[in-house]
């Protein structure tokens, strides 16, 4: 079987186009997004080792477990993340929550910055390398989420500071931005079915899947300077009520950002409090 026919059983038996062809480039040990040697190279023949790794492969994704789990890595912000099933697989969507907090954080100046609910330190890492200068903790209640998060902080030399706390219990402040991409979906979100690779505990937070949302906005002014910062990603239909959340707490100059779909996908104020 040459590699043009593999693809194609690949997509025949249900898998999306640019699916099989990550998968086929991983397998093949090739860059994951070099499509175009893929087009040069569909003649090859498939070796019998990477035939056989793909069939196993082909059949964790067929039964929805994310590529970045069965690749081992996912791109996030230009960095190329380790990922398993103790983290969530970090989306594109979370980019946007990336490029506020940037706007907020001046080159060359030494902010201190919390970043809640790490995970696989996506968030952390991608402001980290994009702003050197900055103080970065990242925080998870998750030993093992911790653990994926420092060892991502060393493989890509990035000096983030890793410490495991339930939101922000362990940690006095003050920063001058908090960021946070926390559970927000509702305990029984009939999407969480197709969701069962992934750690529920990252996913889903009471009845409206506000409560660690509201958690995080209590705590917040007592850890923030004054003109501090919190940003908050949140489900495609929350941005009004994570707006109220946040004035009720105080926070000024709220206002939510927009992914690439068009949906409010980010909220966030400023805090006039001294924490």
């Amino acid at each position: 079987m040459n590699i043009a026919q593999s693809l194609q059983r690949a997509q025949t038996l249900g898998l999306a186009r640019i699916d099989a062809q990550l998968l086929h480039l991983t397998a093949l040990g090739r860059d994951p997004h070099d499509r175009a040697w893929l087009l040069a190279h569909d003649s090859d023949a498939l070796p019998e080792d990477v035939a056989q790794r793909l069939d196993d492969w082909l059949r964790r994704r067929l039964a929805g477990e994310p590529i970045a789990y069965i690749t081992g890595f996912k791109a996030f912000f230009g960095l190329n993340l380790q990922v398993d099933e103790r983290v969530l697989d970090p989306r594109p969507d979370t980019e946007i929550l990336v490029e506020w907090a940037l706007e907020l954080l001046p080159p060359n100046t030494p902010h201190r910055v919390l970043d809640l609910g790490t995970g696989s330190g996506a968030v952390a890492l991608a402001l980290q390398h994009q702003r050197p200068a900055c103080a970065v903790t990242a925080v998870d209640a998750s030993a093992d989420a911790l653990a994926v998060a420092s060892a991502n902080a060393q493989r890509l030399q990035l000096p983030v500071q890793c410490v495991q706390s339930h939101w922000m219990d362990e940690l006095p402040g003050p920063f001058e931005l908090i960021v946070s991409n926390p559970p927000y979906v509702a305990d029984g979100d009939p999407h969480l079915s197709a969701l069962t690779h992934e750690p529920l505990s990252a996913l889903t937070s009471g009845a409206d899947g506000l409560d660690d949302i509201r958690l995080i906005i209590a705590q917040a002014p007592s850890r923030l300077c004054h003109g501090g910062w919190l940003l908050l990603e949140h489900g495609w239909d929350q941005a009004p009520a994570v707006q109220a959340l946040l004035r009720e707490a105080g926070f000024v100059q709220v206002q939510s950002r927009r992914d690439l779909g068009g949906i409010e996908r980010c909220t966030g104020g400023f805090s006039e409090s001294e924490g």
